[in-house]
């Protein structure tokens, strides 16, 4: 027995929020907390999540995205809805798991918007910039954050 919370942010496609926020766990609070991430559909590992988790000294890249089917008979402590769709359509999980919802904008939307008025990379990217930056701290209130 690790001592450790068991937590899972889930998101729609499990491939860009729901990934750096596992990522900054791991890196921040991997010592009391067992991380996972998962989507109610797998979309893949979201390419621009990447290259910024990597630019704030996060790896991610070796990560996958993963269907909630995977992780339904985890003993979880809790599960954090990273997206307002994932929170509306969170399905009910076995044992005593508390559901948080902390919802962040969604970096590949944004950045299809900015593309769409000209933006160029480095714009787009920073949309992801953004986000990235306010899951880090998200995830330095944690365990303490989940019981607000």
């Amino acid at each position: 027995m690790s001592g450790k919370i068991k937590l899972l942010y889930l998101c729609t496609g499990n491939s860009c929020r729901s990934q750096m926020a596992e990522g900054w766990t791991r890196a921040l609070k991997g010592d009391a907390i067992e991380v996972y991430s998962a989507g109610l559909e797998t979309h893949g590992l979201n390419p621009g999540a990447v290259k910024v988790m990597a630019e704030a000294g996060v790896d991610i890249s070796s990560q996958k995205s993963q269907h909630l089917d995977e992780f339904m008979d985890l003993d979880l402590d809790y599960v954090v809805t990273v997206c307002d769709h994932a929170h509306e359509t969170c399905p009910l999980f076995p044992g005593s798991a508390t559901v948080v919802h902390h919802s962040f904008d969604d970096p590949p939307k944004m950045a299809r918007t900015v593309a769409e008025v000209g933006g160029n990379e480095e714009a787009q990217l920073d949309c992801y910039r953004r986000v990235r930056e306010q899951i880090k701290v998200f995830i330095q209130t944690l365990p303490e954050g989940l019981e607000r």
